[in-house]
This record gives structure tokens, C-alpha cells and sequence, in this order.
């Protein structure tokens, strides 16, 4: 578990467990930025228990243990940690409405960063929520392109962009 300084009170970063699941999932399908035309994406969106048991998610809250106020998941490829230019995909990545402008998104992608170092990859690709590609970029991933629309959850076509590690 890391600790991370965002102003007001500390925020723990701790690997998921499988009973985080519901509450991963109710953040998801309640987030504002998925609201109007962006709805069909998360609709009957689920994270599950198996899904956090197969890949790297991680959740941030309070520290005194509060509610989640965001989460994110890195996916490593099949061999690909430690080769030249591996890279890993930051498959979702969610801060809580009420917890907005606090700095949680930074912490995670901070956390983030040191998660992929340590599985030795060289850079995360990220496919962004179109509204979301100027956080990304904020935090330094570069765009590399766009990533088509696919029908008929994803009907956007959606920023890519890689987010160097070292």
C-alpha cells in the first residue's frame, strides 16, 4: 500500500481485491463523464472479481479507509515486460465525481507510473475518453494516433496516446 499527499488528508493506493468489485462497478456506471451520448459505454459496464484477480487494478482512498474515490487497471501484454519498448495498456482508469479536483487522477497516474517501472515496461498506451485526452496529455502521454469507433458500445472514434514510463 502507498501513501500519497493531495492536500487535504492522505490517500492510500492499494491493490484491488475481488469484494472491491460492486463498488468499482458502481463508480464506473455512475460517473458523469459517461453521461448523454457517452452512456452506451458504460451500460451494464461490469468490473468483476475476475477481472481484478487477472490484471494490475489498483484503488485509491481515504486514508482512514474511506470510500473509493478512484481506481485504475494496467494490462501487461503476454511477454512483453522487460523487452525493449514493452509497453502496457491502461485498460480503465476512474476517479469518483465527488472526489474530482483533488488531485486523485495525478496520484493514480503517478502510482501508475511506478507500477509499469516495476514490470519493467518502457511506456502505457492509453485509449481516451475524448473529453479525458487533455488530463492524459497533462500528465504527459503523447498522441499517437486515434483508435476507431467500434459499434456498437464505442461509437466514437477515441484518442491514443502513450504515456512514457522512464
Amino acid at each position: 500500500m502507498d501513501t500519497w499527499n493531495t492536500g487535504p488528508g492522505a490517500v492510500l493506493v492499494r491493490r484491488a481485491v475481488a469484494r472491491d468489485a460492486k463498488r468499482l462497478t458502481r463508480l464506473v456506471r455512475a460517473s458523469r463523464a459517461y453521461e448523454g451520448p457517452w452512456a452506451p459505454m458504460v451500460e451494464g459496464y461490469r468490473v468483476g472479481p475476475d477481472y481484478i484477480e487477472t490484471h494490475r487494478v489498483f484503488v485509491a482512498v481515504d486514508g482512514d479507509g474511506g470510500p473509493v474515490l478512484g481506481f485504475y487497471s494496467l494490462v501487461l501484454g503476454p511477454g512483453h515486460a522487460g523487452a525493449p519498448g514493452a509497453t502496457g495498456e491502461l485498460d480503465l482508469m476512474f476517479v469518483a465525481d465527488a472526489a474530482q479536483g483533488r488531485g486523485i487522477g495525478r496520484c493514480l497516474i503517478a502510482h501508475l507510473r511506478e507500477e509499469a517501472g516495476r514490470a519493467g515496461l518502457d511506456a502505457v498506451r492509453v485509449v481516451s475518453h475524448p473529453p479525458s485526452e487533455g488530463f492524459y496529455r497533462s500528465v504527459g502521454a503523447e498522441r499517437t494516433g486515434t483508435a476507431p469507433a467500434t459499434p456498437p458500445y464505442v461509437m466514437w472514434d477515441r484518442p491514443e496516446l502513450m504515456l512514457p514510463i522512464a
